[in-house]
């Protein structure tokens, strides 16, 4: 069996699940590598071109979370 880890985009909300995100980066809690996190001002700024963007570059998911 193959051992498959699917590339995550995670486009986060500064105010609210990037805040969380660094908070548990300061509990010395860890994500996995293949999760990569971009912060926006606020997720209401993710445009739908961003999204497909991320899929055109390889992610195989996309996660917004504000």
């Amino acid at each position: 069996m193959v051992d498959y880890e699917p590339r995550v985009v995670a486009m986060l909300c500064n105010y609210c699940a990037y805040s969380a995100a660094d908070l548990a980066g300061v509990g010395r809690l860890q994500y996995p590598p293949n999760v990569r996190v971009v912060f926006y001002l606020c997720t209401g700024k993710v445009e739908i071109v961003h999204i497909l963007k991320a899929f055109e570059a390889g992610a195989d998911a996309v996660f917004v979370g504000g």
